[in-house]
């Protein structure tokens, strides 16, 4: 009760109940087409570069699927490749994380829609906290998959090669191929997603915070 008599705080809660500006609520439709756009474009790419394999193999993660370069061969010849060092074969069956990421991306874009129609800086701020979870979560799971894979090598594999994590961003040498991953057309849009995200939060503070100081000075003065 002491908290909501301050004028301080009661004006803050008032601003978080601001509805949120036209030029807010297009920019969420904007970000909302920005999720369903890395639909259409792979997340990341890990590629392998050895002398037996000079024009290289590669592989693109997208959120829904698993694509192998040369008309999806070198995903066959990765997995024959990873079966020597007991590796686990790489298909939809073990990166059973792509299974909840399109569910997830296309409930946060479903969210930002309802928040254009319906929200309020308090919504904004809800979905930026939720956007920052799953962002995070995803990421981390892509992580700690990589560290599985690497590290739950069969012992009876034909070759014996130390545990390893595989390279997150950049390359790194395993054995007599060159590693690297990079972050794909799909991940830079969601990291875009994420950035505008927070900007149009800030702004949508700013606004609030403006709207409910004039309501209060509006209160003061009749």
């Amino acid at each position: 009760m002491k908290l909501q008599n301050n004028p301080g705080a009661r004006t803050f809660f008032e601003f978080l109940d601001v509805p949120l500006t036209s030029r807010v609520r297009w920019a969420l439709v904007a970000l909302a087409v920005l999720i369903g756009l890395s639909y259409l474009f792979p997340l990341w790419r890990i590629s392998m570069v050895a002398p037996q394999y000079p024009k290289g193999l590669w592989l693109d993660i997208f959120s829904w699927k698993l694509v192998g370069g040369h008309e999806g061969r070198d995903l066959d010849e990765i997995n024959i490749l990873n079966h020597y060092i007991g590796m686990k074969r790489i298909d939809r069956y073990e990166l059973v994380d792509l299974n909840w990421l399109p569910i997830a991306y296309g409930g946060l874009a479903l969210l930002l829609l309802r928040a254009a129609l319906l929200g309020s800086v308090r919504t904004l701020v809800d979905m930026t906290v939720l956007s920052a979870y799953v962002c995070t979560f995803a990421f981390g799971r892509f992580v700690w998959m990589l560290y599985k894979f690497g590290h739950e090598l069969d012992p009876t594999a034909p070759m014996d090669v130390e545990p390893f994590t595989p390279a997150l961003i950049g390359s790194k040498q395993i054995a007599n191929f060159t590693t690297s991953s990079w972050p794909l057309p799909g991940a830079w849009l969601l990291g875009v997603f994420f950035g505008g995200l927070v900007l149009v939060t800030l702004l949508a503070l700013r606004d609030g915070r403006r709207s409910a100081q004039t309501r209060a000075l509006a209160a003061q003065s009749s």
